[in-house]
């Protein structure tokens, strides 16, 4: 079997896993643990077939869609005399297809995020998930100035983004986009600061003056400067998180 004969076969392949003990794609699996050129072709269109799957599944379709694409394949019924152009099956599946586009483009455009969703993303970070970072200086850095008693970080806080991604941050995803992450103590308690590019939240960033959340047992204030979007979460208490903007 040739590459192109297994890409073929392998388009069908569902990204769950069910067709793993399926005869019909024994031969283009193996071809693809094989050749590595083909396996990294099979990975990233698995890893791609699984965020359309993801993403469609959210997709509500129109009501009348299936009706309209049954009735546009009816080809075995010629249209009546006198019927309108598009009754005809030939328009009637190219609306279906057209319908269907637009749920998909809907599916993939940009939404928008408020201040609630981003601060109770970071409260769930928080309270569930592992903090193990990376030490670079860059980091360190950052956490001794988060740390000072008397810093007030709501005007803001020197950032190298890039710097502090590349060497310094715990990074996580939240929206399709990166936020990184570093803990720091004040008075005793745990704060965890998360910084997200303005530039990939534009219509949050906009906005978003200091604003506070409280969920699962903690609380989150999220503001901006302009540049970066702050979000700083801890289960110490609404006004521990005040004192500290």
């Amino acid at each position: 079997m040739k590459n192109e004969e297994a890409k073929f076969v392998l388009h069908a392949y569902r990204p769950n896993g069910a067709d793993a003990g399926d005869a019909t794609f024994c031969a283009a699996l193996e071809q693809a643990k094989q050749d590595p050129a083909l396996e990294k072709w099979f990975l990233a269109q698995q890893a791609f077939d699984r965020a359309m799957c993801a993403k469609l599944g959210g997709v509500t379709p129109p009501e009348n869609l299936r009706a309209s694409i049954l009735a546009g394949v009816k080809v075995s019924q010629p249209p009546r005399a006198g019927a309108t152009w598009w009754r005809s099956p030939v328009p009637m599946a190219l609306a279906a297809s057209l319908a269907l586009l637009l749920a998909v483009g809907i599916a993939f455009w940009p939404a928008t995020v408020s201040a609630e969703q981003i601060a109770a993303f970071a409260i769930s970070d928080t309270m569930h998930q592992s903090h193990e970072g990376k030490e670079g200086p860059e980091a360190v850095e950052l956490q001794a100035m988060l740390s000072q008693a008397d810093r007030r970080l709501g005007g803001g806080v020197p950032i190298d983004f890039a710097a502090l991604r590349a060497n310094g941050c715990r990074t996580v995803r939240f929206e399709g986009h990166d936020l990184l992450e570093v803990c720091f103590k004040r008075e005793g308690k745990w704060f965890h600061c998360y910084v997200a590019r303005a530039a990939d939240f534009p219509q949050l960033a906009a906005k978003l003056a200091p604003s506070f959340t409280d969920h699962e047992g903690a609380s989150a204030a999220a503001w901006s400067d302009g540049r970066h979007i702050f979000v700083v979460a801890s289960k110490a208490g609404r006004e521990a998180i005040q004192r500290l903007i």
